[in-house]
């Protein structure tokens, strides 16, 4: 059975509902978020229930580094923002560091031990994914994107970017580029907004999505941008199958798993200038190319909005209007870590880790 729903929680521990709601069949996936964070040993054992209900839950959380971090005391590391990494690339150093070999070098080699310690600390708590890195270009106008950028240049956020994710393939994890087609040239923030890029589709191939293609042999997943891009379609490009399967699939040959970025976003429940519900988006998104949804961020509405969604997929998958995709639960599975967790005890005396710690340093 296709699992496409990513839902969350709203605590630290998982309530009956929350059991309930997570063996659901077509729940593949469970996000986690800074209010779901107590200490170390809560995490492992949240991930421990989690994986009792059913061991091929996705385990994922957006953990970056810089301000989007959801873990950040009890031993994790607090990792530097990307845009650290883009500065430290032009900064051909004085002295010593000079010695040490170009600003390029150093971030590749330092940008490999960010994605390595970020995977390992992860998988040492049982998380299995981390939704990062983010692809988007820093032209200094977007708010909500900001310092998680790498960098202006598509060609360095591609060299650094593939950096990061071979050292998240080190501890184990895949990764997921976002926010395709690139969500920096805008400056409305779609979590509370509707954010509308003009330029043309050459125009954006030519810049913000130039990492895509450029790093499809080792893009695990992707997530599209909740912007619209009206001279391509007058949707944005999750609910998109012209972003989707015409460009990212087939144009750029990509052919790893697609999330769709939060359907509670303001960005992300809107077509045509109507709202539509939480299903109607979930479809909409599966519909366009998405391999998998997420809904989550509901504070107090949280177990409502999921019980919606759920009832919602269940009457379209009994009358026809949506069709489970093996292609789309092979993704899915593909995401899994096929590496036993490390415990932090035995990760904290690794000599790689050391080396890593000692390169952030």
């Amino acid at each position: 059975m296709h699992a496409p729903l990513i839902i969350d929680i709203a605590g630290t521990a998982l309530t009956d509902a929350d059991r309930a709601r997570l063996a659901h069949p077509l729940v593949g996936g469970i996000i986690l978020f800074a209010r779901n964070w107590e200490s170390r040993s809560a995490l492992v054992q949240l991930c421990a229930q989690i994986k009792a209900i059913k061991p091929d839950l996705l385990i994922c959380v957006d953990h970056e580094g810089g301000r989007v971090q959801r873990f950040r005391t009890d031993g994790f590391t607090h990792l530097p923002s990307m845009r650290h990494f883009g500065q430290m690339w032009m900064d051909d150093g004085q002295g010593s560091r000079k010695r040490e070999g170009s600003g390029a070098m150093r971030a590749m080699n330092a940008a490999t031990a960010a994605g390595y310690v970020l995977g390992a600390e992860l998988r040492a708590c049982a998380v299995d994914f981390s939704f990062t890195p983010v692809l988007d270009l820093d032209y200094g106008e977007s708010s909500v994107i900001g310092d998680r950028s790498f960098h202006r240049d598509p060609r360095v956020v591609a060299m650094l970017a593939k950096s990061l994710m071979h050292g998240l393939l080190q501890a184990g994890m895949g990764n997921c580029g976002k926010h395709f087609p690139g969500h920096g040239f805008v400056k409305a923030d779609s979590h509370v907004a509707i954010p509308v890029d003009g330029r043309s589709l050459s125009a954006i191939l030519a810049e913000d999505a130039a990492p895509y293609p450029w790093l499809s042999s080792v893009l695990t997943a992707v997530m599209p941008a909740h912007v619209i891009y009206p001279k391509v379609d007058k949707r944005p490009a999750g609910f998109s199958e012209k972003w989707l399967k015409d460009v990212l699939r087939t144009r750029l040959r990509y052919d790893g798993a697609i999330f769709s970025d939060d359907l509670s976003m303001e960005g992300a429940r809107r077509i045509n200038g109507s709202v539509i519900s939480y299903t109607e988006a979930a479809l909409a998104a599966l519909s366009a190319g998405c391999d998998m949804v997420l809904l989550c961020n509901q504070s107090l509405g949280l177990g409502a909005h999921v019980d919606e969604l759920l009832d919602g997929m269940d009457d379209a998958l009994r009358s026809g209007r949506w069709q489970p995709d093996e292609d789309s639960e092979s993704r899915r599975l593909a995401l899994l870590p096929e590496t036993v967790p490390q415990p932090w005890d035995e990760l904290m005396r690794q000599p790689a880790y050391q080396d890593a710690l000692d390169l952030l340093g």
